[in-house]
């Protein structure tokens, strides 16, 4: 028996299919999910595992599915505390003693489950106040 462990080669095709479906935005990914699900009949099933309908010959790409919510996390405050905590209290609604303890124990949730646009929108009023978020 060896002891020698099996290394996979990769064509140049498949790595640079498969370095384009890396590179995809959400938008693109989803495109990309749909356009297989409707010329192909090929749809990702839960789990991120393909299945494919039929026996086709064509191609198997497998777009990731689109995260559609997001968590906003505050990670910081910089220098203009102040101004944060106002964001932050105009973002959760709660009351000024607590935003501003929210602020202060970074890293905190600020949303949960929202959209990429609202997301979007509370990443840019964080950032012009002078804090930084992450999106999860």
């Amino acid at each position: 028996m060896s002891d020698e462990t099996a290394t996979i080669e990769f064509s140049a095709e498949a790595k640079s299919l498969g370095d384009k479906i890396a590179e995809l935005t959400l938008k693109q990914a989803k495109e990309l999910s749909e356009y297989l699900k409707e010329e192909h009949k090929i749809e990702a099933a839960a789990g991120g595992a393909v299945v494919m309908a039929g026996g086709g010959g064509g191609g198997g790409e497998a777009a990731a599915e689109a995260k559609t919510e997001f968590d906003v996390i505050l990670t910081g405050f910089g220098d203009k505390k102040l101004d944060v905590v106002k964001v932050v209290k105009t973002i959760t609604g709660a009351s000024l003693m607590e935003a501003k303890k929210m602020v202060e124990a970074c890293p905190a949730t600020l949303k949960e489950g929202a959209s990429k646009e609202d997301c979007d929108k509370i990443k840019a009023d964080v950032e012009a106040a002078g804090g930084s978020v992450e999106l999860k």
